[in-house]
């Protein structure tokens, strides 16, 4: 029985594919309009810009000519002309699937729509993308977004997944995409961080929030219940603590924007009550102007 319910859950998730995919195509096309496509670092033959020769580079890479007009040493860099892989992850755990009554949607949804909107800004630019933890090869195209967009309803369809990205072993120089509420302890994620950091892989961390869980708008006696196995807390006066909640909730942004920043990563934030378009385009700008 359990195994029909099962197939009887996926198949309704996969009869709602092409209107998820209608909708993360419109949010990307909205988007698509005011950025422009990625430039990236690497050994093509159209000239990009000059930066700062850093410890390891190759002293053939150094343009003499322009380190003469000063007294550091600049490389010239190139634009990188083939299609660069981007992995992609959403969060799947049981926490995702909370939404408020003060939004219209919950943090798993938004997450799976913002994920298949920058996988569809990616494929118009001809980039690769795959899904972290499918051993599939990344590909391009629709193709490629349909087959990420079954994985997630699929996925959706069991038991919740793990609140944090599984440790894939990913080419040096690729590109990861992470959209979670990130409510794991900071040092596991800073952990996560710097394991792909180590193997040259940049990241980008989107953080997706319910305004409640933002503003803890509750008042008077609230019981808070954990999805995740961490029990139960009654609250008398739930007000009172909002000051403090907000005062940690800053405290750990920070923590992470900084682990993330000393590995060359970016940190965006968003919650579910606001459109999706903005952390799409910081999203999206951010991978368009990284450097490798």
């Amino acid at each position: 029985m359990a195994d029909i319910a099962v197939r009887q859950r996926a198949e309704a998730l996969a009869s709602t594919l092409p209107p998820l995919l209608v909708a993360a195509e419109r949010v990307a096309a909205t988007v698509a309009q005011g950025v422009h496509g990625r430039r990236r670092v690497g050994t093509g033959e159209s000239f990009w810009q000059f930066r700062r020769y850093q410890q390891g580079d190759a002293a053939t890479a150094i343009d003499w000519r322009q380190s003469a007009k000063s007294d550091r040493l600049f490389v010239r860099q190139h634009e990188w002309e083939a299609a660069q892989s981007v992995w992609l992850w959403r969060d799947g755990s049981a926490s995702m699937r909370y939404r408020s009554r003060w939004s219209k949607i919950s943090k798993l949804d938004r997450a799976t729509l913002l994920l298949l909107a920058v996988g569809a800004l990616l494929v118009r630019g001809g980039e690769r993308i795959g899904l972290l933890g499918d051993r599939r090869t990344p590909g391009s195209g629709r193709a490629a977004l349909t087959r990420i967009a079954e994985s997630l309803l699929a996925e959706e369809s069991g038991a919740p997944g793990n609140s944090l990205p599984p440790p894939e072993h990913l080419p040096r120089n690729a590109e990861l995409v992470l959209i979670g509420d990130f409510l794991s302890p900071v040092e596991e994620l800073t952990d996560v961080i710097r394991t792909y950091a180590a193997r040259a892989v940049t990241g980008h961390l989107l953080e997706v929030l319910d305004p409640a869980e933002e503003d803890l708008p509750f008042s008077g006696r609230t019981e808070f219940q954990g999805v995740e196995g961490e029990g139960r807390l009654i609250i008398s006066r739930v007000e009172g603590l909002r000051e403090s909640y907000t005062r940690r909730l800053i405290a750990r942004r920070e923590e992470l924007s900084m682990a993330a920043r000393r590995a060359g990563w970016t940190y965006t934030t968003h919650r579910t009550d606001r459109p999706a378009q903005t952390p799409l385009l910081a999203l999206y700008q951010s991978l368009a102007n990284q450097v490798d």
